[in-house]
């Protein structure tokens, strides 16, 4: 079921919203060469937690970090380690808050130092399929219809879109109905309606769309081991148009 929120609740999903804009701000001033992914960990849940949220990830389905960090063929999913950042890696990274009762969710990816053309080109594609979603998530319109112009745009840049992991609705759960992936026709699924949030996030790859799970459980990777970014947007269906409300 598709729950519509009130104003009230958006406003608590805002607050959320905030913290995780709070973070990752924080974050994008950590990265460089030589600095650990469990230390942007840690920064991450200091961070969250001096704000008086909590970190939705954190066990989630028995996730043992507070963020995701996905380094250069890892789609999502990342488990921060000692494992040291290089110049001409890029990372994605994905956070949830949880505040009150109420969750948020975005992600960003970022260059390490210098990083190649490609690598570039791919974030910025990435990031901006990211805003034609939002734009397209006016009410009215199907759900499809946001996925069809993210494929549309990144497909057409020559990069692909991931299947097995879609955006989502979001509220008293990470996780809510409905799905919303980065592929379809448009003209279907549901109708989009004033009080809908959801998380759009589109994550596109180099060259295929297929990923493989590693023997940890979690770590997605890309089957053919090239690039992959990912960028997240909470966002709320208005009666007059989009608010972004991670921002």
């Amino acid at each position: 079921m598709i729950v519509l929120r009130s104003d009230d609740e958006i406003a608590s999903i805002r607050e959320a919203g905030s913290i995780v804009a709070q973070t990752i701000a924080r974050l994008k001033e950590c990265i460089r060469p030589g600095v650990q992914t469990k230390e942007l960990d840690a920064i991450a849940r200091q961070e969250i937690l001096k704000r008086n949220g909590y970190p939705a990830f954190k066990g989630y389905k028995g996730f043992p970090a507070n963020i995701c960090t996905s380094i250069n063929e890892v789609v999502v999913h990342g488990i921060p380690s000692g494992r040291k950042l290089r110049e001409g890696d890029i990372i994605s990274i994905d956070i949830g808050v949880k505040f009150r009762e109420y969750f948020a969710d975005a992600a960003f990816t970022a260059g390490v130092g210098r990083i190649s053309k490609e690598a570039e080109k791919l974030m910025r594609v990435t990031e901006k399929a990211l805003s034609i979603g939002i734009e397209n998530a006016l009410p009215g319109k199907r759900l499809s219809d946001v996925s069809a112009k993210i494929q549309e745009y990144v497909e057409s840049n020559g990069f692909s879109v991931v299947r097995v992991f879609v955006g989502h609705g979001i509220g008293t759960k990470i996780h809510e109905e409905p799905e919303v992936p980065n592929f379809g026709r448009s003209g279907t699924g549901p109708r989009l309606e004033s009080g809908m949030v959801l998380a759009i996030e589109p994550m596109v790859n180099a060259g295929t769309h297929e990923v493989e799970i590693l023997e940890d459980g979690w770590t997605a990777v890309t089957k053919d081991r090239r690039l992959s970014a990912h960028f997240e947007h909470t966002i709320a269906v208005r009666k007059d148009g989009v608010e972004v409300l991670t921002v």
